[in-house]
């Protein structure tokens, strides 16, 4: 395992990048390297959320409905108000949002697709690592398929079925093909590899807090 990286420069990219935007909720493709809330340090309040406040803030209740890690690219959904955000909430909570992200990992996979099923749980003396925990972990799968292959490495579609922290990044690593780029769990050639996390938030579908009307929402990885 890799040492932990030292405490980050933070520096993220400025702008807000707007996918879709109504009267009850928007969705913004975030940068690789933005937070997604702020952090505990002043230092870094700057963030997704606080970037989407300044741009309304006649909607203090604004409030993102789910995460992604600061190194992770891709669409997130927030709510102007706290009847979207209980609405669109719930739909994540029951697993009634469907998204996939794309990725590069290291290596080539063997198969075409596949369900990684490990149980995952803070790794205590690493935080804010995680780790797969037969005994104590909670459980988190995640289906993956092949999109295309490199000289070295794979380029993924992965499909979370639980939203584990770093599901995606400690799954790929246990079955032997961690992330390009990711300064968390590669190391070596894999991390050289990317000057960035290979992880993009590619595609989210849910229903309208207002109407119930299907949402697809769509922005294609960098990489």
């Amino acid at each position: 395992m890799p040492a932990l990286p030292a405490t980050f420069d933070y520096r993220p990219p400025p702008g807000l990048d707007i996918v879709y935007e109504d009267d009850r909720l928007i969705v913004c493709n975030k940068p690789n390297g933005l937070l997604t809330v702020p952090g505990k340090d002043p230092s870094l309040s700057d963030c997704l959320e606080a970037r989407v406040q300044a741009r309304y803030p006649d909607r203090a209740a604004t409030k993102v409905v789910h995460r992604l890690d600061k190194d992770t690219s891709g669409l997130i959904l927030l709510a102007f108000d706290k009847p979207a955000l209980a609405r669109l909430g719930s739909q994540f909570e029951h697993r009634q949002v469907e998204k996939y992200y794309v990725a590069r990992v290291w290596g080539a996979i063997e198969g075409e697709s596949g369900l990684v099923d490990l149980p995952l749980a803070t790794d205590w003396e690493n935080k804010p690592r995680q780790r797969v925990d037969y005994e104590s972990g909670r459980a988190a799968q995640t289906r993956w398929e092949v999109l295309a292959r490199e000289p070295q490495a794979t380029r993924l579609k992965l499909m979370p079925l639980t939203g584990r922290t770093h599901q995606l990044r400690v799954h790929m690593l246990a079955i032997g093909h961690p992330i390009l780029g990711d300064s968390f769990y590669a190391e070596g050639e894999a991390l050289m590899a990317a000057d960035r996390l290979q992880l993009h938030a590619e595609m989210l579908r849910f229903a309208h807090p207002d109407d119930g009307r299907t949402m697809y929402l769509v922005s294609p990885a960098p990489f």
